[in-house]
């Protein structure tokens, strides 16, 4: 796994985490970053998917109806979030790869009310999984590594970089995930 506290530090840029990775390696990051979540959410049950877990932390700075922005978020709803996101991400760098710089999103996240079970989640990390490996298939075999996209803090990030940035949101939401499935696993036993 990528360390990407490194980063959320300032210690690094996203340019220097990626240094000398290939897609090869961003195969096998997606791999590691898949099968973590799965493991986390293995012994979940049904119930687990809308249990709504204590979250003080909880501030959805996008979330489009202001009530919403508090809202501590269902693992069902972490799920579809993180795997729409690192599905954005790859499919953005597919793009720079190509030679084709685009402005904009490419997102479409499942309505996370809709997942109620512990197989959707399953399904859609399993979904996530093939979506972000079938991206990197449509790179050229000599990627365009030197086309640079600005971010924030005044960040550029080329396709390599583009991919990563979804699997350090998959990171960033790990402990969140952890936090979900072990709540919602005690509130079982209650």
């Amino acid at each position: 796994m990528l360390d990407f506290t490194t980063v959320w530090s300032g210690e690094k840029s996203y340019t220097e985490l990626v240094a000398g990775l290939g897609v090869d390696n961003l195969r096998d990051l997606t791999n590691e970053m898949i099968t973590l979540m799965e493991k986390l959410i293995a012994e979940c049950e049904d119930e687990d998917v809308q249990f709504v877990p204590d979250d003080p932390e909880a501030n959805d700075t996008f979330a489009e109806d202001e009530s919403l922005r508090d809202l501590a978020w269902t693992l069902g709803h972490v799920i579809v979030h993180v795997t729409a996101s690192a599905e954005e991400s790859a499919f953005l760098a597919a793009e720079l790869a190509r030679g084709v710089v685009r402005e904009g999103r490419s997102r479409y996240e499942v309505p996370w009310e809709s997942v109620t079970s512990i197989e959707q989640c399953r399904a859609r990390l399993a979904e996530s999984r093939r979506m972000r490996l079938a991206s990197l298939d449509m790179w050229p075999d000599e990627p365009h590594l030197e086309i640079w996209q600005s971010i924030w803090d005044g960040q550029k990030i080329n396709a390599v970089g583009r991919f990563v940035l979804g699997l350090g949101h998959d990171a960033s939401h790990i402990n969140q995930i952890k936090s979900i499935v072990e709540q919602a696993k005690v509130a079982r036993y209650i």
